[in-house]
Formats: C-alpha cells, structure tokens, sequence
C-alpha cells in the first residue's frame, strides 16, 4: 500500500534552519557578473529546444538555473558558470522528461534513451532527427570534456550511468507501486540526483582531483553528504507536487511510511537528517588536511582539492537560496499556498 502525504509540507523548513546549522546561517555570495547568465542560458536552451514558449509556463523556464550556478561559483570564470548553468538546464530537462510516461513507470524507456544519449557522447555527434536532449548533451560534453583526462571523463561516464540506474528504479518502483525503505532510499535518491554533476566542479574551476583521494572513505563521506544533503533539501520543496501525482519517491514520503507519521512530522525529521548528514559533511572536511598529508599530494593538488571542497561546502547554501528564488516547484496551475519566490526575505 502507498501512503500519499501530500499538500502540507512547509519548506519554509528549510529555511529556519539556518538558525541552528552554522553550515547554513550565511547565505551565499554571487557572481559579480550574474545579470549576463540569465539571458545567455535562456537563449541556449531555446536554441536547442530544450524550452519552448513563454518560459514561466514550464518548470524548466522557471527554474532560473543561472542563479543556482552563480551562487555555488562567485569567482569563477563566467563562462565556465555559464556552462554548469547548461548543464544544470540539461540535467533538469532530462528529470522533467522521466517524470512523465513512458518513462516514469518504465526501466526499459529509461535505458533505451539513455542508450541513445550515452551512444551520441561516444560517437560525437547527435543522430538525424534526435529529440533535443541528445544534441544539447553532445554539445555540453564537447565542451566540458576536451581539457579532462581520461580517468575524469571515465569517471563522469559512470556516473551517467548511476543516474540512468537509479532512475530506471525509481520507474520500477512506480509501476509496481513500492515505496523505498528507509535503508534502500539514500543510495537511489543519490543516484537519481545527477550524481555526474558534482563532478563538474572540477572543469568549472579548472582543476582535476587525483583518484586517490576520491576514493578515500573521508573524502566519500563529504561528498556523499553534500549530495544527500541537497537531495533531500530537494525533496522538501517539490513533495507536495510529487504527493500530487503519486510519486513517492522523497524522503519526506519514504519516512511517513516507515514511521508511520504525518507529512508534517516526517518533514521536521527530514530537517533533522539534513542538519546531522550537513555537520558530518563538515567533520570530513575539517579531517582532510591530515588525509592529504598521508597521501603525499603535490601542492597544485592541494590547491585543486582545497578549491573543491569550498565549492561542495558552499552548495547546500547555494541551493538553499535557490530554492528560495526559482519558480520550478510552484504549483502548475495558479499560486499555491506557499510560493518559493515569496520566501527570498527569509535569505
């Protein structure tokens, strides 16, 4: 049986925790030269038909992926922040596409067009006639993967390749109408989060992490941390439109079933998991310079993991601040009683 909670999560939630998370009490800087993004952005995504019409009639015109980009990269190169922007565009066209059949309730529609999406990045180009996600991410990859290794590019691959995964669960799991426990939840959640954009960071700030560190267990509790972290913020705010079609598939859902408790109670204990999974985040961050010196990394290695991690640690708060200014989680039809936009005061 599912449990639909829906329509009474207050994501002005995640709001008042920045009161008692220091992590989340200073709200994010931005790009000194933000104003140009939005225009370029939405520019590109109508050339590559990835939105069409009034931009404020779809969650993707409204989505304002800009903002989000320029917040988690103040001082970076504006055309390297213009390019995550794409990439966040892309990555949240592609959600909108499996949240609607055939795909959302099929793994198999899910693996055929990740077939096409993934074949097109190997052979270089999109096919005659493809839908437009596949010629904006042969575009974006070109872009992006051209001054990374190999070992990089294998890496973002695998990644694509998790999200496919876990998406493709989450279509299963729809069809035959099962709602994670709270143990299967975290992983899929984090695969079928773009895990593939956390490894952006590095092109954006031109630099490249050595595998050895990645693959340490400290540096995998920071970065798994910070993606649960935005995931689950995530979750808060879109819940009652997800609860509104059916899908159970955040942890605000995932708890009320498992604990047996209101959309409201589950949502505070969704707060709580935040703020813990945040400060466990911290603690690995505030232990790698040990890790680093075990490794014996060179300078210009410190210097990359050490822009890296002010980048992930800055993201919840970037994204909180987002969440605060995009319009992508309004409800389709007319104000609902809670707008995102309303709560930019709260920053």
């Amino acid at each position: 049986m599912i449990i639909n909670v829906g329509g009474v999560v207050d994501i002005s939630l995640l709001f008042s925790m920045s009161d008692r998370v220091p992590a989340l009490a200073t709200p994010s800087a931005m790009h000194p030269e933000s104003w140009q993004l939005g225009a370029q952005v939405e520019t590109w995504a109508r050339g590559r038909g990835l939105v069409l019409g009034d931009p404020d009639t779809s969650p993707l015109g409204r989505a304002r992926c800009e903002r989000l980009a320029a917040r988690i990269f103040p001082s970076a190169d504006l055309a390297a922040v213009e390019l995550f922007a794409r990439w966040l565009t892309w990555t949240l066209a592609l959600d909108d596409t499996m949240d609607h059949p055939p795909l959302a309730d099929s793994g198999s529609a899910v693996h055929a067009l990740y077939d096409d999406l993934l074949r097109a990045m190997r052979r270089g180009h999109a096919r005659p006639g493809a839908r437009p996600l596949e010629g904006a991410l042969v575009e974006l990859w070109q872009a992006t993967s051209k001054g990374m290794s190999r070992d990089w590019r294998r890496r973002f691959m695998l990644h694509l390749e998790a999200h496919r995964d876990g998406c493709a669960e989450e279509s299963v799991n729809r069809r035959i109408r099962h709602v994670p426990t709270e143990k299967e939840f975290p992983p899929l959640r984090r695969r079928a989060c773009g895990p593939f954009l956390y490894d952006l960071v590095e092109p954006v700030l031109g630099v490249e992490l050595p595998g050895r560190l990645l693959r340490t267990p400290r540096w995998k509790t920071l970065a798994d941390g910070i993606a649960d972290v935005v995931a689950w913020s995530n979750d808060l705010a879109s819940h009652d439109l997800e609860a509104a079609r059916g899908d159970n598939h955040d942890l605000p859902a995932v708890l009320a079933r498992a604990q047996g408790v209101d959309a409201e109670q589950a949502a505070a204990a969704v707060a709580d998991r935040i703020a813990d999974r945040l400060e466990e985040a911290w603690t690995a961050a505030r232990r790698l310079p040990e890790m680093l010196d075990r490794l014996e990394l060179t300078v210009a290695q410190r210097s990359a993991a050490a822009q890296v991690v002010k980048a992930l640690l800055a993201t919840p708060r970037a994204h909180l601040d987002w969440l605060a200014e995009s319009g992508r989680y309004e409800p389709p039809a007319g104000p609902g009683p809670l707008r995102l936009d309303a709560l930019a005061s709260l920053r």
